[in-house]
């Protein structure tokens, strides 16, 4: 996708170093940033220069890459694989990055690892842009639905920031908006500011200005009275680990957008790659919900009159803050899953008529 009318994807590898975007400093810098080791790599992902669970995974696998690169001893690679997957504990990608780089190794000695090791990072990433791809595919068929009986903008309401910036390219929620607007169809998004990070405001609404989208940024709790005044034709969001029952881990504040929609008939949708399904953990209450610093509730970042990023105390002093960063939708108030295979419920039964 663009920046300023040129082309990127969130990471790539070039001169011995993965060259990243850096998430902390937009909307306001863009900034290219190289990770020269697997620490740089865990920092990234700790520090959330890249998020967004199809990026981690990506980010994991070239973190494998770079520690081949620094030393291809078979303990260092493995210490190293492990402190990746606890960087960030909710994102499933992450893990099924790492162990699937780990057993592309296995046995692998010498000189051969760091190039078989590129090449799977990298196979990785490629994937996830096809996937994503797919996903748009598959979801611009539902927008065009709306769109025939509506003959008018088709409104969608998202959640957080699951765009391009989020994955390789395309996005997963994003990529049937893409879509869409490419074919001519014209769609408004109304994105959710996504307190505290701003991942909507600061993310979402900084890619569709640049691929020339209309849209809306929205306080958190104004899609509901939207859905209410039907300005909201269905809301697709993305999720950072989907169980096999269907119940969907994402950002906090997605299971009450999807209360808003069920109690308003309104259509809604999660976006996602295969990498994203969890098979092994059954019940939602095991998903590991992760805790972030307070600090994200307290302080807010922006610019100041000298053009510089501030960070701002926004709380009294002696406050505590709680900032859980995920919450669970459960799969009853999903309407369905957009994957790269193509629709299903979000049930058992739905996808594993996809993912047999």
């Amino acid at each position: 996708m663009r920046i300023e009318g040129k082309e990127y994807r969130t990471i790539w590898f070039d001169n011995n170093v993965v060259k990243i975007i850096d998430q902390t400093k937009l909307p306001h810098q863009f900034i290219i940033k190289e990770l020269k080791s697997v620490n740089d790599a865990i920092n990234a992902i700790k520090v959330m220069e890249v998020r967004g669970a199809p990026l981690i995974g990506g980010t994991a696998a070239y973190g494998i890459a770079l520690a081949a690169q620094e030393n291809n001893d078979p303990e260092f690679l493995k210490k190293s694989a492990e402190k990746l997957i606890q960087s960030r504990p909710t994102a499933i990608n992450l893990k099924w990055a790492v162990d699937r780089m780990t057993k592309k190794l296995a046995g692998i000695n010498g000189d051969q690892i760091l190039s078989i090791a590129l090449n799977e990072a990298k196979e990785i990433c490629d994937e996830d842009e096809k996937f994503c791809e797919n996903i748009g595919i598959n979801g611009l068929k539902i927008i065009e639905e709306i769109y025939n009986k509506k003959k008018d903008t088709v409104n969608i309401l998202t959640h957080c920031n699951a765009g391009w910036l989020a994955t390789i390219n395309w996005g997963t929620a994003t990529s049937p908006i893409y879509h869409a607007h490419k074919k001519g169809i014209p769609v408004h998004v109304w994105v959710d500011e996504t307190r505290p990070r701003n991942q909507g405001a600061n993310l979402t609404s900084y890619e569709l200005n640049e691929e020339e989208i209309p849209n809306t940024i929205i306080a958190d709790n104004t899609g509901g009275i939207l859905m209410q005044r039907g300005e909201v034709d269905m809301c697709i969001v993305g999720t950072d680990r989907t169980l096999s029952n269907g119940d969907v881990c994402n950002k906090i504040g997605t299971y009450l957008k999807a209360l808003a929609a069920h109690d308003n008939n309104v259509p809604f949708y999660v976006a996602l790659p295969s990498s994203t399904i969890d098979w092994n953990i059954k019940d939602a209450k095991d998903i590991p919900i992760e805790e972030r610093s307070s600090e994200e509730l307290s302080h807010i970042e922006g610019i100041d009159e000298n053009n510089k990023i501030k960070k701002v105390l926004i709380y009294p002093n002696k406050s505590k803050a709680m900032n859980l960063a995920f919450d669970v939708t459960p799969a009853k108030y999903v309407t369905g899953l957009i994957t790269e295979k193509g629709i299903s419920d979000a049930s058992s039964e739905g996808l594993k008529k996809l993912f047999k």
